[in-house]
Order: C-alpha cells, then sequence, then structure tokens
C-alpha cells in the first residue's frame, strides 16, 4: 500500500482540514528531507537508507539574527545527502522546514521566501514550511508505524530542540518549547540571562515555582488542544537517555525503564535542584553540556504531565523522523509542483500557505529531469 494511502487515511483526521483530498498519486519515486533545528536526514519512498548530517538552526535566530549563514550550507547538504545515500537522480524533492523555519517565516516572510527560492534554483529541493499541527501528525504517524501494537498510549511525547507535540490519531497539541527553546526562556527569566546555556542550577524553592508558572503560562490551551483524558509515550532522547536514567539515579534504586512516574520525578526535581552543575554532572557521570539541560528537561516533562493530568508517561527508545510522514505527504509534494505559486502565498499568507489549494495556482510544469 503506497504510504500517501496509509497517511491520508490515519493522519486527515487529525489535521482537522488541513490536508487537501489525496491524490493517491503513484509517484516513481520521492527523496524527504527533515529540516529540523539541529539539522537535515533525509530519506526515499523506494529505500531504506536515512542519511543525516547536524547543522544548529536555532542558534542565528536566537541571537536574532536570520538564516543568512545556514542557506549555503543548506544547499550543499541537499545536493550531497542524496549522493550519500545512492538515491535516484529523478526523484522528486521535497524539504520539510520545521521549527528554526517556522520562525525564520515569523520573523520575516519575505526574507524567507527569497532564501527558499534560491535554495529551490540550486538544489532542486521545494522546501515546504510545515504548520506545528500537521508535524505532530507526522511524529504520531511515524511513532505508530516504528512500534505497532507496542504503542498502547493514545498519544506520543516528542521533544524536539525547538519545539514539542503530543500527537495523537484524533488530537493534537505542539507548541514552539523545545529542549533548546525551553531551556533559553529559563535562563531569561530565572538568570536574567540571554547566554545558552546557562548555569540554572542550584534552584530555590521559589525558583522552582518561578519556572512550573512560566510552563504553565507558555502550556496555555492544551485543554482546549487535548479536551479528552490521555495516555502518553514518549519517544525522544531528552526523556528516554536523560530524564529517565537521571530519575533512577537521583532515587537512588533501579526503576521500570518503560515507565515514568510523575510522583518519582518530582521528588528528583527537588533533589538535583540542590546540586550545582559541577555536582550533577560527576553524580549522573554526564559532561556538562548534557547536565546543562537535564534540569530544564525534568521540569518541562513534569509540567507537560501535570497539565494533561497524567500521572504516569510510558516509554519508547525509537528513532523518531519526520521523514516517513512527509513522504507520504501528498499536499507537501503537490506544492513543488507549483512552488512558485506556493512562495507568493508564504510571503501573503505565512504558515497558511501550506493549507491553501494549489488547484487554484497557475498550471505549472515540472523540469523533465523529476517528472513523476
Amino acid at each position: 500500500m503506497h504510504p500517501a494511502y496509509l497517511f491520508s487515511r490515519v493522519l486527515l483526521p487529525l489535521a482537522c482540514g488541513l490536508f487537501a483530498a489525496p491524490s493517491f498519486a503513484q509517484d516513481s519515486c520521492r527523496i524527504a528531507f527533515d529540516m529540523g533545528s539541529s539539522g537535515i536526514r533525509a530519506g526515499a519512498s523506494n529505500s531504506q537508507t536515512v542519511v543525516r548530517t547536524g547543522f544548529d538552526y536555532l542558534a542565528p535566530l536566537k541571537a536574532g539574527g536570520g538564516l543568512d549563514g545556514a542557506i549555503d550550507p543548506t544547499i550543499a547538504t541537499l545536493q550531497d545527502l542524496p549522493k550519500q545515500a545512492g538515491f535516484a537522480e529523478n526523484c522528486v524533492r521535497v524539504g520539510g522546514g520545521f521549527s528554526a523555519w517556522r520562525l525564520a517565516l515569523q520573523r520575516d516572510r519575505g526574507k524567507l521566501a527569497s532564501d527558499l527560492a534560491r535554495i529551490e534554483a540550486k538544489s532542486s529541493v521545494a522546501v515546504v514550511v510545515i504548520p506545528q499541527k500537521v508535524e505532530g501528525a507526522y511524529g504520531y504517524y511515524g511513532a505508530r508505524r516504528l512500534l505497532a501494537e507496542n504503542l498502547k498510549s493514545s498519544h506520543v511525547l516528542d521533544i524536539g530542540g525547538g519545539s514539542m507535540q503530543i500527537a495523537g490519531e484524533s488530537t493534537t497539541f505542539g507548541q514552539a518549547l523545545g529542549q533548546k527553546v525551553w531551556h533559553q526562556k529559563l535562563c531569561q527569566a530565572i538568570r536574567h540571562t540571554a547566554n545558552h546555556p546557562c548555569s540554572l542550577q542550584p534552584l530555590t524553592g521559589r525558583e522552582i515555582g518561578t519556572a512550573r508558572a512560566l510552563l504553565a503560562r507558555e502550556l496555555h490551551g492544551i485543554d482546549e488542544a487535548l479536551p479528552e483524558q490521555i495516555t502518553m509515550t514518549a519517544v525522544s532522547r531528552p526523556v528516554t537517555q536523560g530524564v529517565v536514567p537521571a530519575v533512577s539515579h537521583l532515587l537512588g534504586k533501579p526503576m521500570d525503564q518503560k515507565n515514568l512516574s510523575g510522583r518519582h520525578l518530582t521528588v528528583a526535581i527537588r533533589l538535583i535542584s540542590r546540586l550545582t552543575l559541577e555536582e550533577t554532572a560527576a553524580r549522573l557521570s554526564l559532561s556538562q553540556d548534557y547536565a546543562s539541560y537535564l534540569l530544564s528537561d525534568m521540569l518541562l516533562v513534569e509540567g507537560l504531565m501535570t497539565a494533561t493530568r497524567t500521572s504516569s508517561l510510558q516509554i519508547a527508545e525509537i528513532d523518531l523522523t519526520n521523514l516517513p510522514g512527509l513522504l507520504a505527504d501528498d499536499v507537501a509534494f503537490n506544492w513543488a509542483d507549483h512552488y512558485g505559486c506556493y512562495l507568493e502565498r508564504l510571503r501573503k499568507l505565512g504558515l497558511d500557505a501550506y493549507a491553501s489549494d494549489p488547484v487554484t495556482c497557475p498550471a505549472a510544469k515540472r523540469p523533465a529531469k523529476l517528472q513523476r
């Protein structure tokens, strides 16, 4: 069964009308680029190979600038990754721009549209800025494919560098509140510094209260987005390789690595908040770079559990990417046929350009080398 058909059946309800009616197009092949805050991953519809490269897209944006310095390296990467993987040259190529690209769009629509036009002209990759809700749909779709019957919860919790998603089959909540973004907000609110990462430890009880109140405000709207009682499976490394083993070490006892108790997490936060960053790194055998984010990660997970009234979090270690969902997204690939029109709408509509109808665009012809 073609992935576009599966995507349309499973995730159309979740997108709440954002996805157009599926074309069920049987492309000869598709190449997708997952362009996240920490780098680019590439996959193809006719290959199991995934290739990737790291790049910090958030750093220049957090410094108040744009993506100017990232455009040339991005073009080079988009040209190089398919060659590394041995993907066919005539595949249709689409990039999904996620948290960092949404932030760049928010800063300056016209500038980003011009940058994307340049990327497409040099690399033949049509980069589409993907709405947060659609990214959540990709996450649930990818987790369902990887975990199958082992996915027991109604929703998947995915925490990236720039954004986080709680995604289910019919409802989703997403926010520009990933690991690095949340840590930076705490640096500004508690340490009154724009330096990132900063040393948050030790924290007083009052400062922990400030952090929890700030997170509650950031998560405003979660009840409306997720009105039902949900269960969650956390699938990203900040939780599976950071928070869970840290709670076990801090409480001094082996714990079920497939479940995280909210009560245990709150106790662990109280314990770690008393330590310096150096003491945390030594006690948990972590580098200071990883230790810097641990307390903020723990507070983020605790806040998400509190906001969703979830007493226990299920844990699954998987390599979740946006590639399966993006490869199956007919809407994104339809925009590759009308990319000039998409960029014009991006300038006028911003993020809503994705959900507008390519059928109303002027007729466009795909270059011969990229025929379907």
